[in-house]
C-alpha cells in the first residue's frame, strides 16, 4: 500500500493517564500511541487528534492520524496497533483519511457523555466512571434548567479557550439526561467545546436539580459572562463519545 494517510477511531481508560497530549515524564494518550506506532516503524514526529481529554477523562471515539508506510491491510494495521498498544487503550477502526484531512479541524460536530450516580455510599465498582452525587437531584428540574444551553451563545461563563485568543462563542445541538436504571447519563452534542465546558455544565444542572443554584442561574451565566459558583464535574465520568465530520 506504501505511504498512506490513517484515520483511527481510539477508545481508552482515561484512568491512569495524564491526559492525552504528550507530557514529559508523564504517561498520555498520544505518548503510548505514538510508542505502538514507532513499534511499525513509524517516522513521523506527531500524530493530530480531534480533542486534547483532561487527566482521568475517557474516549470512545477520539480521531487520530497519521502518516505511516504499510503494506498490509487495514485490518492489520488495525491488529497490529492493539498488539502494542497498553490493556487501557484500543483502535477500534482504521481508515485510510483524505489527504489534508484534519481532525480538529474539520470536525463539525463533538459529542460528549457524562454519567452520574446517585447514592449516599462510594460505589467502587462504579466510580471510576461516574460522579456520585448526594442528595438525588430532580430530573425534571435539570432537564428545564439546561434549555438556555442549547444554540449559539457566548459560553465564556463555562469555560476557557483552547488557545490564546480564541474565541468563546460556541453552538450547543443537543442535551440529554436519561435515567438508565439508576443511573444517569448526560449527552452534551456542540459543534465545539471550551476548556473545561462540559464539566462545569454538568456541575451547575446537578446543583440546580439539587436546589442548591436557581433555575436562571445559567440564563444569568450567559447573559452575563459570569458565573459565581465555582466547581468542576470530576474527570471520572466524562467520555468523548463521537466526533462527525
Amino acid at each position: 500500500m506504501g505511504l498512506a494517510h490513517y484515520k483511527v477511531i481510539l477508545s481508552y481508560n482515561g484512568s491512569d493517564f495524564a491526559g492525552f497530549q504528550r507530557q514529559k515524564d508523564e504517561r498520555t494518550v498520544q505518548g503510548e500511541f505514538e510508542n505502538s506506532l514507532r513499534n511499525l516503524d513509524w517516522k513521523g514526529q506527531s500524530i493530530l487528534a480531534s480533542g486534547r481529554t483532561d487527566a482521568g477523562v475517557h474516549a470512545i471515539g477520539q480521531v487520530v492520524t497519521f502518516h505511516l508506510e504499510w503494506q498490509h491491510s487495514l485490518e492489520d494495521l488495525r491488529n497490529a496497533l492493539n498488539y502494542y498498544l497498553p490493556r487501557d487503550m484500543a483502535a477500534k477502526s482504521v481508515e485510510i483519511a483524505p489527504e489534508g484531512f484534519h481532525p480538529r479541524f474539520d470536525a463539525k460536530r463533538r459529542c460528549y457523555s457524562y454519567q452520574i450516580i446517585c447514592q449516599p455510599v462510594r460505589d467502587p465498582l462504579h466510580e471510576n466512571f461516574a460522579w456520585r452525587v448526594w442528595p438525588a437531584f430532580d430530573l425534571d428540574r435539570v432537564l428545564e434548567a439546561s434549555k438556555p444551553l442549547i444554540g449559539i451563545h457566548d459560553f465564556s461563563a463555562f469555560g476557557s479557550p483552547t488557545s490564546e485568543n480564541g474565541v468563546t462563542v460556541r453552538e450547543v445541538f443537543s442535551i440529554e439526561m436519561m435515567d438508565r436504571n439508576g443511573i444517569y447519563q448526560c449527552e452534551i452534542c456542540a459543534n465545539a467545546f471550551l476548556y473545561h465546558m462540559v464539566r462545569r455544565m454538568v456541575y451547575i444542572l446537578v446543583k440546580i436539580g439539587q436546589n442548591e443554584a436557581s433555575m436562571n442561574l445559567i440564563k444569568e451565566c450567559i447573559e452575563t459572562g459570569i458565573m459565581p459558583i465555582t466547581g468542576l464535574a470530576p474527570a471520572a465520568g466524562l467520555v468523548l463519545k463521537e466526533v462527525s465530520y
